[in-house]
């Protein structure tokens, strides 16, 4: 093997060494904790770091460290759909989480049913329960009214499980909720799956204006209905820096 060759072959070594390093990471890495645990100079560990964010290997947070690149989100969004959203999603879940401190709920249709795939916790000890893969009657839920009025989620037949007397208990009142649903932009809970608990949520659309998933807030009845106005608000603010998100992830993907 020439010089040249065994050169070449040691860099694409290293800089696939350097790729798995941040892929395998929990955390995002700093580049002293990379040059650290790598072993390689400063300079090759800068020349190759920068190589790899250039061909959307790696990316940096808004604080210089790195995580996986474009590539790695392009890649799960066609084959795993949700870890392209989940990826998508988290800052925005916790900048919602920030400025209300209430629960947060991400959650996508699967056939007839609404699964909630992500979470943030309130910051307030009264707050909601941990609801990632709780199942609930989608029409007693923010979420799942927002899913059943974009269309995301057949309406269901025939009468409807009612667990309060709240709840909607025929398809004509699911099917006329949706309406002023659609007019509005958000759909809420007050009662409907546990009295004491309300709800509000907001589509998360695609680039073509699909319903992909719903993103909303839970937590105690009095303190949310209190706030349904700021949170409308927030909500819609933050689905569509959640969609945008989305487009990029998808235009960098075909690219």
């Amino acid at each position: 093997m020439s010089t040249e060759n065994a050169t070449g072959t040691q860099a694409i070594d290293r800089a696939a060494d350097l790729v798995a390093l941040v892929v395998r990471s929990p955390n995002p890495l700093s580049f002293s904790e990379i040059q650290l645990r790598s072993g390689l100079p400063r300079s090759t560990t800068s020349r190759l770091l920068s190589a790899l964010e250039r061909q959307g290997m790696l990316a940096r947070t808004s604080s210089g460290a790195f995580t996986p690149g474009a590539l790695f989100v392009a890649y799960a969004a066609r084959h795993r759909p949700e870890s392209a959203l989940l990826a998508a999603a988290e800052p925005v879940m916790d900048s919602l989480g920030d400025l209300t401190g209430e629960t947060v709920n991400l959650a996508v249709a699967r056939g007839d049913a609404v699964v909630q795939i992500a979470q943030v916790d309130a910051q307030f000890v009264l707050g909601s329960r941990e609801w990632v893969g709780v199942e609930v009657p989608p029409h007693c839920s923010a979420l799942g009214k927002v899913l059943y009025a974009y269309g995301a989620l057949p309406l269901p037949a025939g009468r409807l499980a009612t667990p309060t007397p709240k709840s909607l208990a025929r398809r004509e009142a699911l099917d006329r909720a949706g309406h002023g649903i659609r007019r509005t932009g958000v759909a809420t809970t007050v009662d409907e799956l546990e009295i004491g608990l309300a709800g509000i949520a907001v589509p998360v659309l695609d680039a073509a204006g699909r319903p992909v998933a719903a993103l909303g807030l839970s937590g105690p009845g009095d303190r949310m209905v209190a706030a349904f106005d700021r949170d409308a608000v927030l909500l819609r603010e933050h689905a569509r820096t959640l969609s945008a998100r989305l487009t990029t992830h998808t235009q960098e993907g075909a690219a």
